[in-house]
C-alpha cells in the first residue's frame, strides 16, 4: 500500500502544502514466522530526472533488487518542478516515517540508507549534509538523519561542474549566492555527515565525475568513512546497468553493473544485514 506522507512543514519555508503530494512506496519483505524478526537494513530510493521528472529506470526495479537481497526498500515519489527545499522536506519526512515505523516493517531503525541516482543523489546528499544546519528548526537529527548514503552518479555541486538543469529546477534562473552555496554539497560536508557509498563513470558528460571526486575529497577531509568506485566508461544514467533497467543497449554495461553487488557487500559490512538475534 502506498503511503501518503503527512505533516510536512512546507509553510516554514514559504511553500504551499496544497501544491505537493509525495508518496512513499514500500517494497518490503513481510514478516515470516519461519524466519522470525530480522531487523533488516532499509534503503529509501530517490530516482533521478533532473528534478523535472522521476526516472522509471531508477525506481521499482532497483527496489525489487534490494528486496531480493533481504534489504527492505521504499521508493520516494518526491515533488519535481518544485522549489528548494520541497523535495528535501519530503525525504526528511520519509526517513522519519520509516524510523518511526521500523517495528512494523521489520527494519533496523539505525540502518536507514538514502539511495539516490543523479538528481536523486543530490537530494539524498542534501539530507545527509543539511539535516541539522538547514532543517534543524523543523526536525531533530535523531528523526531524520540517514545512517548512510548510497549515491549513484550524483549531482553534487552548484559550482563549475554543476548539472545546470538540476540546480535551476530547484533554485530558478537567478538564485542568490547564499542558496547556491547551500546546495553545493561538497561545501556542506562535516564530521557528522553519514558514511557513504558512491559511484560514477569517468566519461559522464551529463553530470561530470568531478561531482563525485569533490564530494569524496570533502568526506576524506572530514574523516567520514566512504567507499567509491569510478568506472572508466558508461556515461550517465545506467541504473542497474543490465537488462532489467535498460532502455537501449548503451544502458547495459557489465563492468558498471558491478556497483550493485559492491553496494550490497558494503551494506553487509557496515550494517548487520542478516540479524539472527531473535
Amino acid at each position: 500500500m502506498n503511503i501518503s506522507l503527512k505533516d510536512i512543514p512546507y509553510e516554514k519555508f514559504g511553500l504551499n502544502p496544497e501544491n505537493y503530494s509525495p508518496v512513499l512506496i514500500p517494497f518490503t519483505l513481510n514478516y515470516s514466522q519461519e524466519l522470525g524478526k530480522r531487523k533488516r537494513p532499509c534503503v529509501i530510493i530517490c530516482p533521478g530526472g533532473g528534478y523535472e521528472f522521476l526516472s522509471d529506470r531508477e525506481n521499482q526495479a532497483v527496489a525489487m533488487r534490494f528486496a531480493s537481497y533481504g534489504i527492505n526498500a521504499f521508493v520516494l515519489k518526491y515533488s519535481v518542478k518544485s522549489p528548494f527545499p520541497a523535495a528535501l522536506l519530503e525525504l526528511a519526512c520519509a526517513v522519519k516515517y520509516v524510523r518511526e515505523n521500523a517495528e512494523k516493517y521489520d527494519i533496523d531503525p539505525d540502518a536507514i540508507i538514502v539511495c539516490g541516482f543523479s538528481a536523486g543523489g543530490h537530494l539524498c546528499a542534501s539530507l545527509g549534509t543539511l539535516y541539522s544546519s538547514y532543517l534543524g528548526s523543523c526536525f531533530t537529527s535523531k528523526e531524520i538523519k540517514p545512517d548512510a548514503m548510497l549515491l549513484s552518479y550524483p549531482v553534487i555541486t552548484s559550482g563549475r561542474y554543476r548539472h545546470s538543469g538540476s540546480i535551476e529546477s530547484i533554485l530558478g534562473s537567478n538564485p542568490s549566492d547564499e542558496i547556491l552555496e547551500t546546495v553545493s554539497l561538497e561545501k556542506q560536508v562535516t564530521k557528522y555527515t553519514p558514511k557513504t557509498f558512491i559511484w560514477h563513470n569517468a566519461d559522464d558528460k551529463t553530470v561530470p565525475v568531478e561531482n563525485t571526486i569533490d564530494f569524496i575529497k570533502a568526506l576524506s577531509e572530514n574523516n567520514i568513512p566512504f567507499e567509491s568506485h569510478i568506472f572508466p566508461y558508461g556515461g550517465h544514467g545506467l541504473a542497474l546497468a543490465d537488462e532489467s533497467t535498460a532502455k537501449h543497449m548503451a544502458h547495459i554495461n557489465h563492468t558498471c553493473a558491478q556497483w550493485f553487488n559492491l553496494a550490497i557487500e558494503w551494506i553487509k559490512r557496515e550494517f548487520n544485514a542478516v540479524n539472527f538475534s531473535e
